[in-house]
């Protein structure tokens, strides 16, 4: 089954982080990978830009508008996700704990439920 491992990002707590820390994430994100591939469970990894450049398109009436910044005021965004296949919800959970960003933030675990492929 696939599931969508989601990384959840606070700047409050990243903006805590010794330059230490942080090169354990981005050197812990090189190994799970690693880890990942190795096993033929990673399908897909990317890392999102941030809420000051996204843009939420809303359709009302036939009319669309486009507004700057994040769709809603919060203290987390969606950083990025890597995407995994393996044998159970349990194993999933297993891989997310291994992000090293769940040391300091959430990691959410999504099956898909439907895929549409090209």
């Amino acid at each position: 089954m696939k599931y969508l491992l989601l990384i959840h990002m606070n700047p409050d707590v990243w903006s805590t982080l010794t330059q230490a820390d942080i090169d354990e994430v981005m050197s812990g994100h090189d190994r799970f990978i690693k880890t990942i591939t190795e096993s033929g469970e990673l399908i897909r990894t990317d890392a999102l830009g941030g809420p000051e450049q996204s843009a939420v398109v809303r359709v009302r009436s036939g009319a669309a508008t486009v507004t700057d910044g994040p769709y809603v005021e919060a203290k987390e965004f969606l950083a990025g996700f890597y995407l995994v296949e393996c044998e159970s919800r349990d194993r999933a959970c297993e891989l997310a704990a291994m992000i090293p960003d769940a040391k300091w933030n959430a990691i959410e675990v999504r099956a898909i439920v439907h895929t549409q492929e090209k």
